[in-house]
């Protein structure tokens, strides 16, 4: 029988699903796949792109370390692709590869001003208080106003994680030198700023309702942006999505606010126009514009400018995929070019042997159940193109293991996987104040323990 050995790069859920769901897919031909990633540790942006008080959104790491676990999947951590190994050697030893790199940068927003000291793009901070190993340890959180540009989950993150008291958050996996940058913290006003009405918003209601939730944080809404129109009220009328959205929005709108220390305030109909310098390049003040509905799904404005202090700025208004080496890119839209994950060069021609998945495939949308139906189109592919396959010369399972090693690479593999995360959990249960996990944030530290 023919044996498909197969590559991965990149092993948070994209990746790994793929690798799961090949495995348990009807073919005529056995599989031996290897998983590799540039952190020393699995599961991509579930680990660090997750706020630490989302504990349950985190429950899915337990789905895939079963998929780790099944003893089929070689996971090789701490490899970073184009630097420790490329291309020829995926050709070498694989005869395919799927790229499950996702989306780690922040989309840009093109306004005056909003590269000014104090401007910040929400995946930097994401990463900052997830404990990612390439980030600095540090944060400026000098600011006492806060905009958020944005209106979706991750702008809800960064927003809640701004306001939410810091003691509030000894029970999650916070690392401790998160913990003590956001005890220092001087904020007092939070405000999220989008440029639709409350039924457009991207927020799911889980979401939504923890702001509420918090404690000493008086939640801000504004009863201008409630005037809705026709599109609006349909919205909520046939979206059970945007019902209970609206609902919370609306008792929000009857609390009595003005007793907390601390205040988040959601704009609605705001669109950022620039944002304004203090004479010393630093973040002054938000400017932007009122808008309305303009009957065909968007917004236009309305002329009437408005203006709030602030000192520093976090624009959440999207993720933007890297470019790989060798690999085609698409600068426009931050993915690889592909056809149902078959990769196309710049002569949209099937590249044979290489595939996407994920969000470099598609684009930074959807969830877990998107991310298992878009692996699932691109198997369908690599299973039908065997012809197209790659014909290694060095097929060999030890063969990979002895070129890291050659090369010098500490890679981690399952078992340093398994050390890591007893050690943290240890960690966590010894803490002043036990908690599930403390991370181990230094990436040396991380390759050091998971080596043994």
């Amino acid at each position: 029988m023919t044996k498909l050995r197969l590559a991965i790069v990149g092993a948070g859920p994209a990746g790994i699903y793929a690798a799961d769901l090949l495995v348990k897919a009807e073919r005529h031909f056995d599989v031996s796949i290897d998983l590799f990633e540039q952190l020393p540790a699995p599961y991509g942006l579930v680990r660090y792109g997750v706020a630490p008080d989302h504990p349950r959104i985190k429950g899915i790491i337990n789905a895939l370390r079963e998929v780790l676990d099944s003893g089929v999947i070689r996971f090789f951590g701490n490899v970073r692709y184009g630097v420790d190994i490329t291309l020829d050697d995926l050709k070498k030893h694989y005869n395919a590869v799927i790229f499950s790199t996702g989306a780690i940068r922040d989309a840009s927003l093109e306004i005056p001003g909003i590269d000014l000291e104090g401007s910040y793009g929400a995946a930097d901070f994401v990463s900052w208080f997830d404990g990612h190993p390439d980030v600095p340890r540090t944060w400026p959180l000098e600011a006492q106003s806060v905009a958020v540009i944005g209106n979706g989950n991750v702008a809800l993150d960064v927003s809640r994680i701004l306001a939410k008291h810091a003691d509030d958050l000894l029970v999650t996996e916070i690392p401790t030198n998160v913990y003590e940058g956001l005890k220092a913290s001087p904020v007092t006003d939070v405000h999220v700023f989008g440029r639709r009405g409350p039924a457009q918003v991207k927020f799911t209601p889980l979401e939504l309702r923890e702001l509420g939730e918090m404690n000493d944080v008086d939640m801000i809404v504004h009863d201008e942006d409630f005037e809705l129109d026709e599109a609006s009220k349909a919205a909520i009328e046939t979206n059970k999505q945007v019902f209970v959205i609206n609902k919370v929005l609306n008792q929000w709108r009857t609390r009595e606010v003005g007793q907390a220390s601390r205040r988040l305030h959601l704009h609605f109909w705001a669109k950022p126009l620039s944002i304004e310098s203090d004479g010393a390049g630093r973040v002054a003040a938000i400017r932007y514009e009122r808008t309305r509905p303009d009957g065909a799904g968007g917004v236009v404005g309305t002329g009437e400018i408005r203006e709030i202090p602030i000192q520093a700025l976090y624009r959440a208004v999207g993720y933007f995929g890297s470019p790989l080496d060798e690999i085609p890119f698409d600068e426009q839209h931050g993915v690889i070019p592909n056809h149902e994950g078959q990769v196309l060069d710049a002569h949209n021609e099937i590249v044979p042997g290489v595939y996407a998945t994920g969000w470099i495939k598609r684009g930074p949308v959807g969830l877990i159940g998107h991310t298992k139906s878009d692996a699932m189109e691109t198997l369908s592919h690599l299973v039908r193109d065997q012809a197209n396959w790659w014909s290694p010369a060095e097929p060999a399972e030890e063969a990979i293991p002895a070129l890291l090693a050659s090369r010098g690479v500490e890679y981690t593999d399952l078992d340093g996987w398994h050390r890591l995360d007893e050690h943290e959990l240890a960690l966590g249960a010894s803490d002043a104040h036990p908690r599930l996990r403390v991370k181990v944030v230094p990436r040396d530290e991380m390759v050091r323990i998971s080596r043994a």
